[in-house]
């Protein structure tokens, strides 16, 4: 069957080599306008994606995001900054690059068409009924991704996929497809540009619905967060000051003994 590639088709933007700057800049973020639309059209898909990931998680499961190239990158990164953001343990989200950690920062060559290797990375985590596991390919073909998707679909492992293609395997093998149609990049092709930009946008609201859901958020607060350098010591220590209504040193003292904005505000709470 052929698969058409809306990511792969033609710009509309024709000799960027002649354009000036200005030129350049305005075509990028013309095409840039459009992605947030296009997200706007999958809510409901990501709604009922994060209110299955929920129980699973309330039950001890994990999420793990799967990807190649700027896909992969982008799910290691919104994995790692769960921990500080959120306060949960390393572990409970993990991203996984074909390639390994080493294509984080340099592109492993043939590493996305190795279409066993997703399960086996995954294996090595020990993944179980629970856990959730996240495709994440803007072509809808990396059968890095497809691989993994299909293994735990077969072993009863709630998967998703989140792609810029209609009718690839990546929107048709999961139980629940994220199917953001971004249509052509600026530049042919060059999916770390609309399609990445659609994929972050994604994962945000992934991770940060299903953490708030978990508790992790307190109005509108990261009260969780790990505070690991003075900044958000800081904000940390006004957050406490505006929920107990005491002075900063008083805010900092209490924040520093408690070691987070959570726990200062309950035992301000309790004196």
């Amino acid at each position: 069957m052929s698969i058409e590639r809306i990511t792969e088709s033609e710009s509309h933007h024709r000799d960027l080599e002649r354009m000036s700057t200005a030129e350049l800049l305005l075509g990028m973020n013309a095409e840039d306008h459009r992605v947030p639309e296009a997200v706007g059209r999958v809510l409901p898909a990501i709604e009922a994606l994060v209110e299955a990931i929920v129980p699973r998680m309330q039950r001890g499961g994990r999420l793990f995001y799967m990807g190649a190239g700027t896909s992969g990158r982008l799910g290691v990164v919104d994995a790692s900054e769960c921990p500080p953001t959120f306060g949960v343990p390393h572990g409970l989200v993990i991203g996984l690059i074909a390639g390994g950690d080493s294509a984080i920062r340099k592109a492993v060559e043939f590493a996305e068409d190795d279409q066993e290797q997703g399960w086996k990375d995954l294996q090595e985590h020990h993944i179980g009924p629970d856990d959730t596991v996240i495709g994440i390919a803007a072509s809808g073909t990396t059968p890095y991704v497809i691989g993994a998707l299909e293994t735990c679909k077969a072993n009863g492992i709630l998967t998703a996929g989140i792609t810029c293609n209609p009718g690839s395997p990546v929107a048709t093998i999961p139980e629940h497809p994220v199917v953001v149609v971004v249509g052509p990049e600026f530049v042919t092709g060059s999916t770390r540009m609309k399609s990445g930009t659609a994929q972050k946008l994604v994962l945000n609201m992934i991770s940060t619905a299903v953490m708030i859901r978990l508790g992790r958020v307190k109005g509108n607060r990261m009260v969780d967060m790990q505070l690991s350098n003075n900044k958000l010591i800081d904000r940390g220590t006004r957050m406490v000051m505006e929920s107990l209504h005491v002075g900063y040193e008083v805010a900092n003292e209490l924040l520093r003994h408690y070691g987070s904005v959570r726990r200062a505000i309950e035992a301000g709470h309790k004196l």
